[in-house]
């Protein structure tokens, strides 16, 4: 008998979050599951990882399905590394991580622990895949998600992905009736426009909460952003090598050693 697709289940909302309990029903029907992921919420730690302080990464038991679960302390890079070095007895053949609670398309890529555990798991060679559903709130419905998340899972296991490359993928929050399809996309030129809520303690120290709004400077037809606000699932490719090759040659030319 042929043995089955390992898969590594992770996310950054914590492993008892809605989403992650989702993607692990969904995961169970292609593979057997292994979770390692952060004990509590880990959002908007991008790619940290844990030098400084212990790691723990404690068995638990959360359902009774029939994965294997570990409830890690670190970041969801971190959650990614300790499971290939030291849970996992063989390299998997799918890392998925989410399903993330909100949106990380566009620009929110570089900020977000789904995307970063997802791309951990690429820099080890495994085909691994971002998940995120465009609803923040703890009781969002992930159910219409199931579907695109199965069937993105399947054709990734099938095909394999390019070194160097994941896919991220969001999910706009709609019932399935009104989901059009999926989209192969390309990121969208967007930005925060933030500022900080200044207040003070009533020992009059200052302290200060992140707020701001999200800008679509993209408008082209071609992106995640669009594929969204035109009720499609979105998947964009996306590689870790920051590396701006278009210019490489235009730097040469400023003739920096003479």
């Amino acid at each position: 008998m042929a043995e089955k697709p390992l898969i590594l289940v992770t996310n950054d909302d914590g492993i008892n979050a809605p989403g992650i309990r989702t993607l692990i029903e969904v995961m169970n029907q292609l593979g057997d599951v292994v979770v390692v992921a952060p004990d509590s919420p880990q959002s908007g730690m991008g790619h940290a990882i844990t030098l400084y302080s212990t790691l723990f990464a404690d068995p638990v038991k959360i359902d009774n399905g029939p994965q294997t679960e570990y409830s890690c302390s670190g970041t969801p890079a971190d959650c990614v590394k300790i499971a290939i070095r030291e849970i996992l007895n063989r390299t998997p053949d799918l890392c998925v991580s989410g399903i993330n609670h909100g949106s990380n398309a566009s620009i929110n890529v570089i900020y977000s622990g789904t995307m970063s555990a997802a791309i951990e798991a690429g820099i080890e060679g495994i085909p691994a895949i971002g998940f995120s559903l465009l609803d923040y709130g703890h009781d969002a419905n992930f159910e219409p998600s199931k579907p695109y998340v199965k069937t993105i899972a399947e054709h990734v296991l099938k095909h394999g992905l390019p070194e160097g490359i994941v896919l991220n993928v969001n999910i706009p929050n709609l019932n399935k009736e009104a989901i059009k399809g999926i989209k192969v996309s390309r990121q969208a030129r967007a930005n925060w426009v933030e500022e900080f809520d200044k207040r003070q303690t009533p020992q009059g120290k200052d302290y200060y909460w992140l707020t701001g709004k999200f800008v679509n400077l993209d408008g082209g037809e071609d992106t995640d952003e669009w594929a969204l606000e035109n009720h499609y699932v979105s998947i964009v490719p996306t590689q870790f090598d920051l590396t701006a090759h278009h210019f490489i040659n235009d730097i040469k030319n400023w003739n920096l050693n003479d």
